[in-house]
């Protein structure tokens, strides 16, 4: 992101007084007005919040106490809506279908650990693309996936989900990851890599744009990476999983974020239209 103007004239100002932020108003909402054209409420709102903790660590008045800047981003958040886009989540038997259909070749089997353990352990892709083998510990049960970093664990705290055996061996996130890994050929590194012509394997980290389109590849355009995690919380929950039990794989601090991706469906299978008899 540039630095808005009146970032760069503040800079430079000599003196820290209201008057200055007063100054700059005009430009404030201009690039409000701005940024309103190109980007949705939540990417706004994340920019602001980084604007108004820069004018505080700098002792200036917070611009968005402003009464024009108020009112701006009311007209903002009328038009823009405040509701994020929300990735589409798919069925449980359509997604074993398209799993069972991967042809068992090296890429395959890297895109069935891929797919599997990222709906499983409901991962963000960018955590997926993050997993090294030294991190999985293969159990009775399952496995266990250890990682660092995540969305909501900016300190690099260790956190683990689990996988489980599953019945079907062709839908077994525990399975798919044994193959992988066999292929794989070694102990430690990056999990999911780039297998270049000729099925030649590197060790060259995958992308979070390339789990992007190996979701579409396989389970449809319509669906995003985001998908795999927003289909479990919605098909755990439809299966009558409770919400610890959800945030214990997704690691989400709050209820929110369940209550949000179940919404849709809870409107569609739980609704009394469908029994008016028509």
């Amino acid at each position: 992101m540039k630095h808005p103007k009146w970032l760069n004239l503040l800079r430079n100002a000599g003196s820290v007084c209201t008057e200055i932020v007063a100054q700059f108003t005009p430009e404030y909402t201009a690039y409000l007005s701005d940024e309103a054209t190109r980007h949705k409420w939540a990417t706004l709102s994340r920019r602001l919040a980084a604007i108004r903790k820069w004018h505080r660590l700098h002792q200036h008045p917070d611009p968005a106490l402003d009464q024009t800047v108020q009112t701006v981003l009311e007209g903002i958040k009328r038009s823009l809506g405040t509701e994020p886009g929300q990735a589409l989540a798919f069925e449980i038997e359509e997604f074993k279908e398209k799993i069972r259909s991967i042809p068992r070749t090296p890429v395959g089997l890297r895109e069935r650990a891929l797919l599997l353990v990222g709906f499983v352990g409901a991962f963000r892709r960018s955590e997926l693309v993050a997993l090294n083998l030294e991190s999985i510990q293969f159990t009775r049960e399952g496995a266990v996936v250890s990682y660092q970093g995540s969305k909501t664990n900016q300190y690099g705290k260790t956190e683990q989900k689990a996988l489980f055996f599953s019945p079907d061996p062709e839908t077994c996130p525990v399975r798919a990851l044994q193959d992988y890994t066999t292929l794989l050929n070694r102990s430690a590194g990056p999990l999911f890599v780039r297998i270049r012509k000729g099925n030649q394997i590197t060790q060259d980290r995958l992308t979070d744009k390339q789990v992007a389109r190996t979701t579409k590849t396989y389970l449809g355009q319509e669906y995003s990476a985001h998908s795999l995690r927003a289909s479990f919380v919605t098909i755990a929950k439809l299966n009558g999983a409770d919400d610890s039990q959800i945030m214990q794989q997704t690691k989400h601090r709050t209820r929110t974020m369940i209550d949000r991706y179940t919404r849709v469906q809870q409107v569609v299978r739980h609704n009394a239209a469908m029994k008016l008899g028509l």
